[in-house]
């Protein structure tokens, strides 16, 4: 596996689309985007993809992934159209809200050709999909679960399939997708060119992945998730307990000026209670998780895009494939559960070079994961007070030189008296049997 370390965005200067050998119809679709300018990541992975060469493509949330890897399937599905019949390329995507993301770019850049894509997600009409599949679109984007299912039941046909793209593997794995992601990857036919896009390259179980269905793959590694976008700030505000955190919530819906805001939970039941409680406040609020119904959460989605809601309270089903421009307010209620979990929230806002704000409430329970962020992400967060809002908490007393908290060690407690006499009581010991056996009646008698 070859390896290009590309340098981050401030040291390149992007090339031009109209550099690219592309059909015209897809450089008539991207004068009428406004696209112009590629990305570093376009720029380094595009050219390596249109040559039909493996690629591992590591970058960070917001940084043109998705044209990077559909501007080249384009170009080849519209080069060599009419040559082969059936599925040709299959993106696998970790949420259903990334797979409509996909779905709407590709739609976007093929609007002046003929080519058709589909979608295959969970809580959509099985029936509708297998008619959908029997009309031979040439792009397919899925979650996995549903797409095996397909794969099981022989609705679904990728024998021919030219191109498989794992985009956000990291997160497919965090989510428990890799045996599926293999078994898709068995139904497809073993000459393929295979694109990986994640937003970290640590992920466990990865580098399995790559070398059981890769071959022989490029690798970009360019403004990694460690790399934050330099327009965020991110700040923290201690919190004594969760009432105290609504209270901070409600004052800087109130107070912060802000387009969009984003706010996250870590679960379904929290995002609901909080739903519920900003708007008996009277904010103009929508809540989205994993829980609602796919008609729900597309209409949630599209009434945030539109801005007829300027509040979302999310669970870490929106983190990635939530695409919404004019996000410039994140709030993490409760923090993420681990590095990269956090930078996909926070990349939300601070998209495209716009500045933004991140907001963590941290309670004392939190302290110490906020740390191991703040270490893996190499950087210290603002401390935020808000002056009528303050708590009794805030911030440990001493920290280690890790940066967590330091708490002191549990004394022994001595054992009381019952306790040391139980304690000391010795083991009864097993006392052998010593009885003799009576003698046999014969015993003794002279014989003779």
């Amino acid at each position: 596996m070859s390896t290009t370390d590309q340098p981050s965005p401030d040291n390149t200067t992007a090339s031009n689309f109209s550099d690219l050998e592309l059909d015209p119809r897809i450089h008539k679709a991207l004068d009428k985007l406004g696209f112009t300018d590629m990305t570093p990541i376009q720029a380094a992975a595009m050219p390596l993809i249109l040559e039909g060469k493996d690629v591992i493509g590591s970058a960070e949330t917001g940084s043109g992934k998705t044209a990077a890897f559909l501007l080249p399937i384009i170009q080849r599905l519209l080069s060599t159209r009419g040559a082969t019949a059936g599925t040709r390329a299959l993106v696998l995507a970790p949420t259903r809200e990334l797979v409509m993301q996909i779905v709407k770019a590709f739609k976007d850049l093929t609007q002046f050709t003929p080519l058709k894509a589909g979608r295959i997600i969970g809580g959509e009409e099985f029936r509708y999909q297998k008619a959908m599949l029997r009309k031979d679109p040439e792009l397919i984007v899925a979650t996995p679960g549903r797409v095996l299912e397909h794969c099981g039941q022989g609705s679904a046909d990728f024998s021919k399939l030219e191109v498989l793209v794992l985009d956000e593997a990291d997160r497919m794995l965090d989510l428990g997708f890799s045996e599926d992601v293999q078994s898709i990857a068995s139904y497809c036919q073993k000459d393929r060119q295979t694109l990986l896009f994640s937003a970290t390259m640590q992920q466990k179980g990865l580098s399995q992945l790559i070398k059981e269905l890769l071959n022989e793959p490029e690798k970009l590694l360019l403004n990694t998730a460690r790399e934050q976008p330099k327009a965020i700030t991110q700040q923290v505000v201690f919190a004594d307990d969760t009432k105290h955190k609504q209270r901070l919530l409600a004052w800087l819906l109130t107070n912060e000026t802000f387009d969009k805001a984003l706010v996250f939970t870590n679960t379904r039941a929290q995002a609901d209670a909080l739903g519920g409680l900003l708007r008996y406040q009277d904010f103009a609020v929508d809540v989205l998780h994993g829980e609602k119904s796919q008609d729900d959460r597309k209409l949630t989605s599209s009434r945030f895009r539109q801005g007829k809601i300027k509040i979302l309270i999310a669970s870490d089903v929106a983190a990635r494939g939530l695409d919404v421009s004019g996000i410039d307010l994140v709030i993490n209620f409760d923090i993420a559960h681990s590095g990269d979990d956090y930078l996909h929230r926070i990349g939300r806002t601070g998209r495209a070079g716009e500045a933004g704000t991140a907001i963590a409430l941290i309670s004392n329970s939190e302290y110490n994961l906020m740390s191991s962020i703040e270490r893996y992400l190499k950087q210290r967060f603002e401390r935020r007070t808000i002056k009528g809002q303050e708590g009794s908490y805030q911030g440990p007393k001493k920290v280690k030189a890790s940066g967590k908290a330091a708490g002191s060690k549990k004394k022994k407690v001595p054992k009381s008296g019952a306790a040391k006499n139980k304690a000391a009581k010795p083991k009864k010991k097993k006392i052998p049997n010593t009885t003799q056996r009576p003698a046999h009646p014969d015993a003794g008698k002279e014989t003779g």
